[in-house]
């Protein structure tokens, strides 16, 4: 009688790991139960519909930088599968894929739906059976063999009811299956499912968000982006350096979401109100100095807010130049030293009060799930039980923007698949 696996989330880990498990075991009986009325919803709009699959990095030991969360723990899977044996797995299905230049990998259809035709076709050419609409409501493990320390007691809710197989019940109906692989994200549902399994689940706190103003120099400044800037948080040792981008709520763009990603969990108990400095111009201040004076002498009879400079938007300039006290109709000749200091200061450490965090919810991202100690990562099997695999955000792994999170998905599924 062939064994059978169950898959809980059918996501990219999901799939990769359905995928994996039906060539590495091709007379396994693969069931992906997916709650929503659809799947690979996440892989459908990310990057805004296009879908970045991974990131062009190279190096494993290069690769688990951008990992906050799982940094450690993701060296040796990388080293067994990582972004260029992603970008081959999806050429050799005849996916083209393209790398932008700021490293990031897309389709060059530039639609995601290219990337769930092919995880779609695969998964059904492999026999998976995928069913939708299907919310697991309860997990009950296969029970442990008599005289083990770890037996569920009678009126355990772990106990099984005598089988060696895992049994799991989704609205009026029963599965049971030989193996289990949950994939199934931030989804507190599952996470509670899995404590009462004795996993330690880390509290989640969002990852990747964008900072709240109220401070009126961005104010009818929105959309407005800049290609490199510098950021730091006072108090913290948390830095970022990357594209800015102002928002009508504020501050966002890589470089803020590296910002967030990485001090996600110091960010949450201050209630993500903090003081923020930005450099615009990712300069030295002595720098900025030096080329002030010399424009003050290049462009002595122009007014200072006439035109913009450093490669600024002129209305970010304008409103720096405002800032540092400086009116609209001074020339630069008349620029005084105070005042030079004063716009040092705005283009190079700008303070701005953070009262809040912005997300998009349909990209939501946390930090937080399976304590990775408990992980197994040469096959992400849990350490708890011997046919349990756990792979994807339900882990306690999370990474900045770029497809960095994919890539651990598509490389959590191989190793699933193997296990």
């Amino acid at each position: 009688m062939p064994t059978t696996t169950l898959i809980v989330g059918g996501g990219a880990a999901g799939f990769f790991s359905a995928i994996h498990r039906a060539a590495n075991h091709p007379n396994e009986q693969i069931t992906i139960l997916e709650r929503g009325k659809s799947v690979l919803e996440k892989v459908r709009i990310s990057g805004g519909g296009r879908c970045n699959v991974t990131h062009a990095c190279w190096d494993p030991r290069e690769l688990v930088k951008f990992y906050p969360r799982g940094s450690k723990e993701l060296l040796g899977p990388f080293n067994a599968f990582a972004c260029g044996d992603t970008m081959g797995w999806f050429a050799d299905r005849g996916v083209e894929l393209k790398i932008e230049d700021d490293g990031r990998v897309f389709p060059v259809s530039d639609t995601s739906q290219t990337i769930i035709d092919c995880l779609w076709n695969t998964a059904k050419a492999a026999g998976v059976k995928v069913l939708t609409k299907t919310r697991v409501s309860g997990i009950i493990p296969p029970s442990p063999p008599k005289g083990r320390a770890d037996a569920p007691t009678e009126d355990s809710p772990l106990r099984g009811a005598g089988r060696d197989q895992w049994t799991l019940k989704a609205g009026d109906r029963t599965f049971h299956a030989d193996r289990l692989i949950v994939t199934s994200g931030s989804n507190p549902a599952v996470w509670k499912m899995l404590g009462e399994l004795g996993h330690t689940l880390v509290p989640p706190v969002p990852s990747l968000f964008a900072f709240d103003t109220k401070d009126t120099r961005l104010r009818d400044l929105s959309g407005i982006s800049l290609p490199w800037a510098s950021l730091h948080i006072k108090g913290d040792k948390l830095k970022a350096e990357g594209p800015l981008l102002i928002t009508h709520r504020g501050l966002s763009g890589p470089a803020v979401l590296r910002l967030s990603a990485w001090g996600a969990r110091r960010l949450a108990p201050r209630k993500y109100n903090f003081e923020l400095t930005v450099n615009w111009l990712a300069m030295r201040a002595v720098d900025v100095e030096e080329q002030l004076e010399e424009l003050k002498a290049a462009e002595a009879k122009r007014q200072i807010a006439a035109r913009a400079y450093f490669d600024l938007s002129a209305r970010l300039w304008k409103s720096l130049v405002k800032a540092a006290g400086i009116p609209a109709d001074q020339q630069w000749s008349q620029l005084s030293k105070r005042q030079r200091n004063a716009l040092v200061d705005q283009l190079t450490n700008a303070r701005f009060h953070i009262t809040g965090k912005s997300t998009n919810k349909d990209e939501f991202t946390t930090a937080g799930g399976v304590d990775l100690r408990e992980v197994d990562f040469k096959s992400f099997r849990s350490k708890l039980h011997p046919t349990l695999f756990l792979a994807g955000e339900v882990l306690d792994i999370d990474a900045i923007t770029g497809g960095f999170n994919f890539q651990a998905a598509w490389t959590g599924g191989v190793l699933v698949g193997g296990g």
